[in-house]
């Protein structure tokens, strides 16, 4: 039997239907821009295929979670789920055939991700008794499938990536039917838009968007013109479940509201209360806090970063101090590894290609020292990535704290510490986004950013936003702070 659904109407009037079976076979992309009616139509088409087939969302705004009020869809809160869990909790999704919301909302971009990509992971992966027929639906899938680097982890978007690609390309023996919804075709990887056989494409306004949208349905590039002037809710359909040639299509109603719908006109007060014009002037003449730092806890100082990580190492590794290199080695060591960042491009190579260069350099200088492991490797990248020298600054009464607190820090994020440390230590100006990027061995500013609040969140440091747009940060425990210094320098 063919069960066909009803998703809109045609320009004549006349129903706009989708073959169900056909779709589970061939898969959809949806393109649209923002306002342009894509989320309504991913409502209406799961409204009508929830009484037929088993349904999985993954929705990073939580947009769909009301589905579940009408038509029985369990809500994950991905924010209350480890990755482990979201993983196991697909598995019984498929287990029980039950239909399911995830919602990412709680999340930051990469923990989406990586929640996203281990619920997929989880529904791809489980046992063939239980590969029952099953719409996936991916909204703003640029987000999980992009077609260049982001400001996210490469590792969270290697996983995403992966599990996406999974989906579309070996999803469809396994019962799985991707439906991935963008707004930017652009943005969206290729290997992933190209497995896809059916097409919605809905208003859009950048020329390569529409190209793009234009090629996919076989159009002219002159006819791309015409997804400019698409009304909301409005698309052209194509492919073997809808139609063999571009059809517009006016998308039906729903039942389901969203959360995700746009703030309406609220037309202000004529004039503002006195109690409100005094409560606004009040905070904007309020005086700029200043960090008071807390009580010192009275404790041993490490002598080093090295002697601190050294003490927590396995007793194998330690059994080879013999042949620690004496501070004439060191000396050399850092040397080479001064000379290895010096090239262009090197500080932006990843540590364990960077390490085994300085493996090589260390052996043609012939130097005696047993050389670094990768750990080791990488707690000297962090210095000398921050342009700390440990000599100098540990006559500096606070640095044992500084020390302290970088053994406690993941390797990757000791250099971005100990660069606002050294500036903190010796009252320069807080370094740019620029210089914590590199520090942290990547080009992405917002990165750099992201990083800085997460060291304010493990309580390594206070950032305070200043005037001007300046900014500082004091080292928690001491209380020495940077001067104030442009993010943008």
């Amino acid at each position: 039997m063919t069960v066909r659904i009803e998703i809109g109407s045609t320009n004549t009037g006349e129903p706009a239907a989708l073959d169900l079976e056909e779709l589970l076979a061939t898969r959809l992309l949806v393109q649209g821009n923002s306002g342009s009616g894509k989320s309504h139509l991913l409502r209406r088409l799961l409204e009508q295929s929830a009484g037929w087939v088993q349904q999985a969302v993954i929705d990073p705004e939580g947009d769909f979670v009301t589905l579940g009020d009408r038509y029985g869809h369990l809500v994950l809160d991905a924010a209350e789920s480890g990755v482990a869990g979201l993983r196991k909790a697909a598995e019984g999704v498929r287990h029980h055939r039950v239909s399911v919301v995830l919602n990412l909302e709680n999340l930051d971009v990469d923990s989406q991700l990586r929640h996203a990509a281990a619920f997929l992971d989880g529904l791809f992966t489980v046992e063939r008794d239980h590969w029952a027929p099953m719409l996936v639906v991916v909204d703003e899938a640029q987000l999980f499938a992009p077609a260049m680097g982001s400001d996210v982890s490469d590792e969270a978007r290697r996983v995403s990536l992966a599990a996406m690609t999974d989906l579309m390309c070996r999803g469809r023996k396994r019962g799985l039917a991707g439906i991935v919804a963008t707004q930017r075709l652009a943005k969206l990887a290729k290997n992933v838009a190209a497995e896809a056989s059916n097409f919605l494409m809905g208003r859009t306004f950048l020329d390569i968007d529409m190209a793009r949208a234009a090629d996919l349905l076989g159009m002219e590039r002159r006819q791309a013109e015409m997804f400019r002037d698409l009304a909301r809710g409005h698309f052209v359909a194509l492919g073997p479940a809808m139609s063999r040639r571009p059809l517009p299509v006016r998308i039906g109603p729903v039942e389901t509201g969203s959360r995700g719908g746009g703030p309406k006109l609220v037309p202000p007060p004529e004039t503002p209360s006195e109690e409100a014009r005094a409560e606004i002037l009040k905070a904007a003449s309020a005086p700029e806090p200043r960090y008071t730092p807390p009580p010192r806890r009275p404790s041993a100082p490490p002598p080093d970063i090295a002697a601190q990580l050294a003490a927590a190492r396995p007793v194998a590794v330690q059994a080879a101090a013999e042949s620690a290199p004496t501070p004439e080695q060191e000396a050399e060591l850092a040397a080479i590894l001064r000379a290895l960042l010096a090239e262009p491009e090197a500080a932006f190579r990843q540590p364990a290609v960077l390490h085994q260069d300085f493996l090589v350099r260390c052996k043609i200088a012939r130097v005696g020292a047993r050389l670094p492991d990768v750990p080791a490797f990488r707690r000297m990248l962090a210095l000398a990535r921050a342009g700390v020298d440990e000599a100098e600054l540990r006559e500096d009464p606070d640095w044992p704290a500084v020390a302290a607190q970088a053994a406690l820090l993941p390797e990757d994020t000791q250099g971005v510490y100990l660069l606002i440390a050294r500036a903190a230590l010796r009252g320069e100006p807080c370094p740019g986004d620029a210089a914590l990027a590199r520090a942290y061995g990547s080009r992405s500013e917002g990165r750099a950013r992201r990083l800085l609040d997460w060291l304010e969140g493990q309580g390594a440091i206070v950032v305070r936003a200043l005037p001007g747009g300046r900014r500082s940060a004091a080292l928690t425990g001491s209380g020495r702070e940077t001067a104030p210094g442009d993010p943008a320098a």
